[in-house]
């Protein structure tokens, strides 16, 4: 209890810290360490997936009460293509199943939060992709927040097709090579509207201290803060001292410690 106690009193300071400097207008998050928190305690990969699903609605709502405008999550890898069948199974009926969730949830519609999926969409099974038509149909008049969940993403898979649709595009004489610019190639980025083609601020849990091949042109000018706690063990002040290092790191600061 008084562990608790004291738990909870360092999140009000923290908390209070964080909101007196500006907030990051985009985090994205590599949500690693699902398998290894359920190996841990003796359980299959898909408990572990389930309690960081469930981790992720929980950020999502710290993120909204901080007021982050646009949130990414890493929620499945084009390498994740590789895992054995049974755990590939699992994953996809349980982002089925959270993607219909968010497009009832009503912290989104209260919100106004954009639901957007990143990735090679055409690699998903049909029930996910029914799945995030709902949500995309039911969010894309929203404008408040974003949030990205990149399912069947790599970073340099998303850079070739932005650059074979550029190159189609100057074929067909729509476009001329001197005009393409940085800003020609955000604009066929996966989600070409909002704030996605730059993280200010990007999260990886687990332990691990590598992109693997997440945003790789978004990230290019982020502050990047790794930590060791696996994601379903992810803490609220586990967020607001990745907030906190951002903005000592873009605004400087002599009493945060």
């Amino acid at each position: 209890m008084l562990r608790k106690i004291i738990y909870k009193i360092y999140e009000i300071k923290l908390l209070r810290e964080v909101r007196s400097k500006p907030i990051p207008n985009h985090i994205a998050i590599i949500m690693d360490g699902n398998r290894r928190y359920a190996r841990r305690r003796g359980l299959p990969p898909y408990i572990g997936h389930m309690f960081g699903s469930q981790k992720a609605e929980h950020v999502l709502e710290w993120c909204l009460e901080l007021g982050v405008k646009n949130l990414t999550t890493y929620t499945f890898s084009t390498e994740n293509f590789r895992r054995n069948e049974e755990e590939k199974r699992h994953l996809f009926s349980l982002i089925e199943d959270r993607l219909r969730k968010l497009a009832k949830d009503a912290r989104i519609h209260k919100n106004r939060v954009r639901v957007r999926i990143v990735g090679k969409k055409e690699l998903l099974p049909e029930n996910v992709l029914k799945a995030i038509d709902e949500v995309e149909e039911a969010t894309k008049h929203y404008n408040n927040y974003r949030l990205n969940i990149a399912i069947a993403y790599g970073g340099r898979q998303e850079l070739m097709d932005a650059i074979r649709e550029i190159l189609r595009k100057v074929k067909r004489g729509i476009l001329k090579i001197e005009d393409i610019t940085h800003k020609t190639i955000e604009e066929h980025l996966y989600s070409p509207d909002g704030d996605y083609a730059s993280v200010d601020l990007l999260i990886r849990t687990g332990g691990e201290q590598r992109l693997s091949n997440f945003l790789p042109w978004q990230s290019v000018n982020c502050v990047a803060y790794f930590c060791d706690v696996y994601w379903p063990e992810f803490r609220k002040i586990d967020l607001l001292r990745a907030i906190r290092m951002w903005q000592i790191r873009r605004f400087g600061s002599q009493k945060y410690k």
